[in-house]
């Protein structure tokens, strides 16, 4: 800004100066002078004290979480001196008028516009323009309250129904399957043979108790029956394929991560008679024969693959074995003398009882049983594939290789003994 501008700027201010003067003539100038100096140096000292004050607890309010500035850095009667420097119309009226006080920022900027008129850049007209003008006002301090800490106020007293559930230690599941097969063979088939209708069913039933303390209790009841229509025999109409019911039960104390110290029981016999074709003669029945097996040795629970491979190994190396055959006429074939109904035996014995999900929609279960008494040895492997088409439907393929040099030696076997059948139907697990 030129010399001549400032000069044109201030031409109204000036007037109204030498208006003031006139009309305050009669205050003596050396009184006037001393009032405007002491009203100068007290606004001085006032603003740079807020000016202190307000940068001090913004400092505070940044570096210090707990403490909070009482007011803004920049108040309305100090903003003017941080904004660009403006000519306010008001702060000359207040200046010259005879009842008009001056507040610190008001004596800052008047000594601008005395001493320093080159730094002014605009005037109120133009800030009018674009918008409303900031006006100084005088800041009003209010006296801080002082809040007295009050005694928290004790939680009253309800009386309530406490209600503690036992522990349930307990966990049930269990499976069954009912398939059917059906096959049809023409009188005059060019290799012979014969249909026939079968069915097999199945239930397993099992009760785990833990106790999350090194003590479980397992319990498993399995009962299988399957019926075929025979029309070359012809004394039975129907006979049966698959008769199996056999519990097992397991008492361990934990020993390690995977090991348990193991007490197992397992007792076997079956539903019905079973007949020779063509023959009235008992192969087996009911309690004819009856397997009851005690040992004692250790588990190894198996979870591998994501624990998609489960079950246990147990292996024991003392074990007792009682056969029992009610029939008196199956004893020699089951391998005890004539005459006695049962059979008492020492060895060992292992079980592996194992459950392989290989996908999401097929599987494979095993089970394996050896019991030896270093005179006699029986194995078991049952095998059963299978293959689901959804929570219901299923295919199964079941293979049971058995091997007992305790019975009768078969002329084309020898001591071993194939069960298997391919069956397809309704399944489900719970």
């Amino acid at each position: 800004m030129s010399h001549r501008e400032s000069h044109n700027l201030f031409r109204p201010a000036v007037c109204l100066l030498i208006i003031a003067l006139i009309l305050s003539s009669a205050m003596p100038a050396a009184a006037r002078s001393v009032a405007y100096r002491h009203a100068l140096l007290q606004g001085r000292g006032k603003l740079v004290t807020v000016y202190m004050d307000s940068l001090r607890l913004f400092s505070d309010s940044l570096f210090r979480d707990s403490v909070k500035a009482s007011r803004p850095l920049y108040e309305s009667t100090t903003a003017p001196l941080f904004l660009p420097m403006t000519f306010y119309r008001g702060v000359a009226h207040r200046a010259f008028s005879l009842d008009g006080t001056l507040t610190p920022t008001d004596a800052s900027l008047l000594w601008v516009y005395l001493h320093r008129p080159g730094a002014v850049k605009t005037t109120q007209r133009d800030l009018e323009k674009t918008g409303p003008v900031l006006r100084p006002t005088t800041i009003t301090e209010h006296p801080a309250t002082v809040v007295k800490p009050t005694k928290p106020e004790e939680p009253e007293y309800v009386p309530m129904d406490m209600v503690v559930f036992k522990p349930n230690f307990w966990t049930f599941g269990g499976d069954y399957y009912l398939q059917f097969l059906q096959s049809y063979i023409s009188p005059n088939w060019y290799k012979g043979g014969e249909g026939n209708y079968s069915a097999v069913g199945s239930l397993t039933l099992e009760a785990h108790y833990d106790n999350k303390q090194k003590l479980r209790w397992d319990n498993k009841l399995e009962m299988k029956l399957g019926i075929q229509t025979t029309k070359g025999d012809s004394l039975h109409k129907a006979k049966s394929t698959e008769d199996l019911l056999r519990y097992t039960g397991k008492l361990g104390l934990q020993a390690t991560k995977h090991w348990y110290y193991t007490f197992q029981v397992i007792a076997t016999t079956q539903f019905l008679r079973k007949y020779d074709t063509n023959s009235p003669r008992v192969k087996s029945d009911f309690m004819s024969p009856f397997n009851f097996n005690v040992s004692l040795g250790m588990d190894y629970n198996v979870s591998a693959l994501k624990n998609r491979l489960t079950g246990s190994i147990h292996l024991a190396p003392i074990a007792y074995n009682l056969k029992y055959v009610g029939r008196q006429s199956l004893a020699q074939a089951n391998g005890l003398e004539e005459g006695h109904h049962t059979l008492h035996d020492y060895g060992s014995q292992f079980t592996c009882d194992l459950k392989w999900k290989i996908w999401d929609n097929f599987m494979w279960q095993t089970r394996l049983y050896g019991y030896t008494t270093y005179k006699r040895s029986e194995l078991e492997w049952e095998n059963t594939f299978t293959f689901s088409f959804n929570r219901y439907i299923s295919a199964k393929v079941y293979a049971y290789p058995r091997f007992d040099d305790g019975v009768n030696r078969d002329k084309s076997f020898g001591y071993w003994m194939l069960n298997e059948f391919v069956s397809f139907g309704f399944s489900y697990d719970f």
